[in-house]
């Protein structure tokens, strides 16, 4: 019956979710480093820690959101999630409250990324199978679509957001917003269905899922490689440079993700996973290169502009065909799978990409940007026939 319903009435609630959860997201990371740094008094490498212990742990935990979600259904997933995330908020504000107490603190702060990555994990793989099980499989590709438009405007928003409360009231009541803001992610959602579960389906270990999926994850991850580029690098390309503030680069990147995501949703399941995968790719390795061979700031951020635009599609065009190639009782662990890719890709990038740049120099970055998306098309150009439901 839910399938007769508008898309709209069922996955709006799940979208607000996911934004309200990203948003905590995108506030920690504005203001995390300031505290650790300036207030805690500690070094730039543990600043880094902190903040990657959350990607750590959402990583790690794929797996087992994964089968959470399968087993106990994905409405108690997201709820898991949402709780997590308020535990995380009341430890970051007591570790907030203990600042003179620098090495408590900083304890309460990585015990509290920990949460906070676990519950990214068990809350979006929730969400994602949650809004597929209502909409139907043949949507699924708009569903992933809205819920990385909510992720990113999330991230995009908090951050800033929690800078200007910083500042206006202090670390605490950014903390304390953080800790209130689940109740707003799990208010949306308190009507809708839960998805029957079949206690009866043998599981799949995690390692064949991996195994089934393996070819759209590491398109996935190839074609992750731009985005880590360009979130790491572009910064210290415009100093060397002397371009200037590369604040449009970060801005026309941003808008270009979105805007492709608002227009184009239905491509994945309109025009299939491979097709629109296979253009994506193509436009992301045409920005990395313009960046690459950039002479003038104006062709950086139109490199920036096409590499937000081939980028913005390719998570839900290749979860299409991830979601096709299994059975819905295991639909929650080849999504978890699916994304463990995308962390993984994130994680090890970042320092390849930062080595590169040492033997050579910045631009040189985004050759290997260019280069990774030229690997997702081969990998998903000599499988494009092996696309049938397997399990």
């Amino acid at each position: 019956m839910t399938e007769k319903k508008p898309i709209a009435t069922l996955i709006t609630p799940i979208i607000i979710s996911v934004f309200a959860i990203y948003l905590t997201i995108g506030m920690t990371l504005g203001i995390l480093p300031g505290f650790v740094k300036n207030d805690l008094k500690f070094s730039n490498l543990v600043v880094g820690l902190v903040i990657g212990l959350q990607s750590l742990a959402t990583l790690l935990t794929r797996a087992y959101s994964g089968k959470t979600t399968d087993t106990k259904g994905a409405k108690t997933s997201t709820l898991s999630g949402i709780l997590l995330v308020m535990f995380s908020g009341v430890l970051y504000s007591i570790a907030a409250a203990n600042s003179r107490n620098a090495a408590l603190a900083l304890g309460l702060l990585m015990v509290s990324r920990i949460v906070h990555g676990i519950s990214e994990s068990m809350s979006v793989t929730g969400a994602l199978t949650w809004g597929i099980g209502l909409v139907g499989q043949e949507r699924s590709g708009k569903v992933m679509t809205w819920n990385g438009i909510a992720m990113y405007a999330g991230i995009a928003i908090g951050a800033p957001v929690a800078i200007w409360m910083q500042r206006s009231f202090g670390t605490g009541y950014v903390f304390a917003v953080i800790t209130l803001l689940p109740v707003v992610a799990w208010l949306p959602t308190i009507k809708l269905p839960a998805l029957p579960v079949d206690a009866s389906h043998i599981r799949t270990p995690f390692y064949k899922v991996i195994n089934l999926i393996g070819k759209q994850g590491l398109g996935l991850a190839f074609s992750s490689i731009g985005f880590a580029c360009i979130s790491s690098f572009i910064s210290l390309l415009f100093t060397e440079k002397h371009w200037g503030d590369p604040s449009m680069a970060f801005m026309a990147f941003g808008a270009c993700y979105v805007l492709t995501r608002v227009f184009f949703s239905s491509f994945p399941d309109k025009y299939g996973g491979y097709k629109v995968a296979l253009v994506s790719l193509m436009v992301q390795a045409t920005g990395q290169l313009l960046i690459g061979f950039a002479s003038s700031e104006v062709m950086t951020i139109a490199g920036c502009s096409l590499t937000g635009i081939g980028f913005s599609l390719i998570f839900p065009a290749l979860g299409v065909l991830v979601i096709k190639k299994v059975a819905p009782q295991i639909r929650g662990t080849a999504l978890g799978a699916y994304a463990a890719f995308f962390d993984l890709s994130l994680g090890l990038s970042g320092p390849i990409a930062g080595i590169i740049a040492g033997w050579y120099d910045y631009k040189a970055v985004y050759l290997f940007g260019a280069f990774s998306c030229l690997l997702a098309i081969f990998i998903l150009f000599f499988n494009r026939n092996n696309a049938s439901r397997q399990v």
